[in-house]
């Protein structure tokens, strides 16, 4: 985690939200293979080299999931104030097929699932080291958030393993 916080180029998200410009509380980074580019909510993003402890941790995802990435996108939450609403990662410049690794470093943190159709939610845990891997049905079927909540008041990083399309 020490690591993460000295050496990732940490940034707040801008973007226009009914014509009003919003600065995100918390911060992101994206890293991945020379040349990449991604965009999600019309923010572009051109992928920064990868770190030594990136790298490291890809391997271990890639190994983990059997699957490559040429990416991650490595979200900072300060504390539970900061959170994600519902969503699904399904823009287009991703290859879905290789599903998305997630890791969670820092405190534990409730994330939730809620199925498209039948509104079925289910909460998870994801304690610090944990990996969630969501393939290409979790995209399609299900939307995912991370709640806020008041009672927590340490960080977390959370780096989700990414492929984009060439």
């Amino acid at each position: 985690m020490q690591a993460l916080l000295a050496n990732i180029a940490w940034e707040h998200d801008t973007f226009i939200l009914f014509g009003k410009k919003i600065i995100s509380k918390r911060k992101v980074a994206w890293y991945g293979d020379e040349g990449l580019q991604y965009t999600y909510s019309h923010i572009q993003k051109t992928a920064l080299p990868w770190t030594k402890e990136l790298m490291q941790l890809k391997l271990l995802v890639e190994k983990a999931t059997k699957k490559r990435y040429n990416s991650c996108l490595l979200n900072l939450y300060h504390d539970g104030e900061e959170g994600m609403g519902w969503h699904s990662d399904d823009e287009k410049e991703l290859d879905l097929n290789s599903g998305i690794a997630s890791i969670s470093i820092g405190t534990t943190r409730k994330f939730l699932l809620k199925h498209k159709q039948s509104k079925l939610i289910v909460p998870l845990i994801l304690e610090s080291g944990s990996l969630l891997f969501m393939d290409e049905a979790s995209q399609r079927n299900w939307l995912h958030s991370l709640p806020k909540s008041k009672k927590v008041k340490e960080l977390r990083i959370n780096l989700t393993f990414r492929k984009i399309h060439l």
